[in-house]
């Protein structure tokens, strides 16, 4: 499959670049989005490309014998590439919090994380992120008490993530 791809910084001339080539594997949807997997014979490697910023070029390509997507799980290879792996589908920073909130509310926003109702509420909430900060902002939006379970490098997150709001608080000199 031959095309044209749009980056997030917006237009480019057609022309301006070669057309991309994979060989599309599959298409999957994901938050919403549509993204194409297909194997860069450049490359040598798997690619993820936008669907709505592709734009497909004639001849649109060669025939081809296609590959089996690594683990053989089309959804969970596309999860563990956006967690920054190849394979394994886990995020690379992970950290277990005790929420004062029912399960119910917990759950709507926990993405791909594991809840546990321990009461009416309380939730324990097992999740992760990119970095130990991100992590410590994305849970520090259920907006309640937020007990720490582990590991230490969550509790440092959060006390950077404090000290940053103190500085933002201030007003301006």
């Amino acid at each position: 499959m031959r095309f044209d791809y749009r980056s997030a910084a917006g237009p480019r001339d057609p022309g301006s670049r070669p057309a991309r080539r994979v060989q599309p594997h599959h298409l999957v949807v994901r938050a919403g989005r549509w993204y194409l997997i297909g194997w860069d014979p450049e490359r040598q490697d798997w690619r993820i490309h936008r669907a709505d910023r592709m734009a497909l070029r004639v001849p649109n390509g060669p025939r081809f014998i296609p590959r089996q997507v690594p683990g053989g799980d089309v959804a969970a290879f596309l999860s563990a590439r956006f967690k920054g792996s190849d394979s394994a589908n886990i995020w690379p920073c992970r950290g277990e919090v005790v929420l004062d909130l029912p399960a119910a509310q917990v759950a709507p926003f926990a993405g791909d994380g594991i809840v546990e109702e321990l009461g009416p509420a309380r939730t324990r909430l097992l999740t992760g992120s990119w970095s130990w900060v991100a992590l410590a902002a994305m849970l520090a939006r259920f907006d309640t008490e937020i007990e720490v379970i582990g590991p230490d490098a969550l509790r440092d997150a959060f006390a950077a993530l404090s000290r940053r709001a103190a500085r933002a608080a201030r007003p301006e000199s």
